[in-house]
Parts: C-alpha cells; structure tokens; sequence
C-alpha cells in the first residue's frame, strides 16, 4: 500500500496594490503671493539664495550645511 502524499494548502494572494503618488502643496510653501509678486521665505546666508531654511519649533534650521538660527521669545 502506497504512502498518501499531502498536498500543501496554496493561499490565493491578490497581488501588491500599487502605489499612488500624493499630490501636496508643499513645494509652495516656501513662497508667499501678494498680488503679482512672489517673495521668497527666508534662505541660508552661508549657501546662497537657493536653500531655504526649514522653519521648526522655536529655529530655522539649513540641512545642507547645519546653519541653525534660533528665534527669540
């Protein structure tokens, strides 16, 4: 009389969902419009006019360079 093989349980996956980009409006948020001109939020004097500073609690903060000015209370 021959063995009896078990066979394995297989589980159905539905496969990954796929990934969907979020749109944000954070990229703006470095500027501010008034009219029909655009000022720019405050950059980091040591390297230049095209890093901005990441504005956090009570500093701003450069995190190319690790420039930190702190706010006064």
């Amino acid at each position: 009389m021959p063995k009896q093989v078990k066979k394995k349980k297989v589980k159905e996956r539905k496969g990954k969902r796929p990934h969907k980009n979020k749109l944000t409006g954070k990229k703006y948020a470095k500027y501010t419009i008034q009219g029909s001109s655009v000022t720019r939020q405050k950059s980091c004097p040591r390297c230049g006019v095209g890093v901005f500073l990441a504005i956090n609690k009570g500093r701003l903060h450069c995190g190319k360079c690790h420039y930190t000015e702190f706010e006064k209370e």
